[in-house]
């Protein structure tokens, strides 16, 4: 079995399903994916991440603001946050975290927003996905700073050896996408290559970053079995124990997660 550890079900294209989350889902489960972690990423989308997360078994959900999706000057409540964690499937905090590299003039304010998500994942006990581009140090400073037990994921990796290792060091998880299979993505296929076995997950993030052979097309939940091949190619292991493993791991990282199998 299989987890897609962060997709965004509430935004996938789904013109090659007829239209259909259903067949879309199906699709992916008749390709062994068993579970999907659907991402919130505004305040307008928590409804709609819950809501797909109480319509199927094998769904559950995150909530939380991206750092791109912040309101000018305004960092989310604490206690709007602690609200919307308080439903049975929502077990993860976020996508939080921080974008320099589209928002470098925001920074201040998504560092408030990343440390009252922090702070979420401290009362509440749920790890967190943390979003991180262009923000190396600040991204780890404020992680470290956090100190939380039971720290999170940096999810759609993009970084080097030398970041992903401090947050292994946290406690943290990484996750990879389609992006690890990408043509010039050889810095990533050698961090994929050197993260222990018990640390690492797979997403697709679609609808975007489809995985070779589908790059430049909408992705999909049922794309996350290309991630999985390449990088248990990759790391010289059987498709099976690298599908078996990753699960295993989303299933110690969410704990709260429905995750059958």
């Amino acid at each position: 079995m299989l987890v897609d550890s962060h997709c965004h079900l509430d935004r996938l294209d789904l013109s090659a399903h007829d239209g259909s989350l259903d067949n879309a889902l199906q699709a992916a489960r008749e390709r062994g994916v068993g579970h999907f972690l659907c991402i919130g990423v505004s305040a307008e989308n928590a409804g709609a991440v819950k809501a797909l997360a109480d319509s199927y078994d094998d769904v559950d959900c995150s909530v939380g603001i991206h750092p791109l999706d912040l309101k000018p000057g305004e960092a989310p409540a604490l206690e709007w946050l602690l609200g919307e964690l308080n439903h049975p499937r929502v077990v993860a905090i976020g996508e939080t975290g921080l974008d320099y590299h589209y928002e470098p003039e925001a920074a201040e304010l998504q560092q408030a927003s990343f440390r009252l998500h922090l702070q979420a994942a401290n009362v509440t006990g749920k790890p967190v996905i943390v979003h991180t581009r262009g923000a190396r140090a600040d991204t780890l400073a404020l992680l470290r700073e956090a100190a939380l037990p039971q720290a999170g994921v940096l999810h759609c990796f993009t970084e080097d050896w030398d970041m992903a290792k401090a947050a292994l060091d946290l406690g943290f998880y990484i996750s990879l996408s389609g992006i690890v299979t990408f043509r010039n993505a050889d810095a990533l296929r050698d961090v994929a290559s050197k993260v222990p076995a018990d640390r690492l997950l797979v997403e697709t993030d679609s609808p975007y970053l489809a995985p070779i052979p589908y790059r430049g097309k909408p992705n999909l939940p049922q794309y996350v079995r290309e991630v999985a091949e390449f990088l248990a190619m990759l790391r010289g292991e059987t498709y099976a124990r690298f599908a078996e493993q990753t699960s295993e791991n989303f299933k110690r990282l969410f704990p709260l997660a429905r995750v059958k199998g």
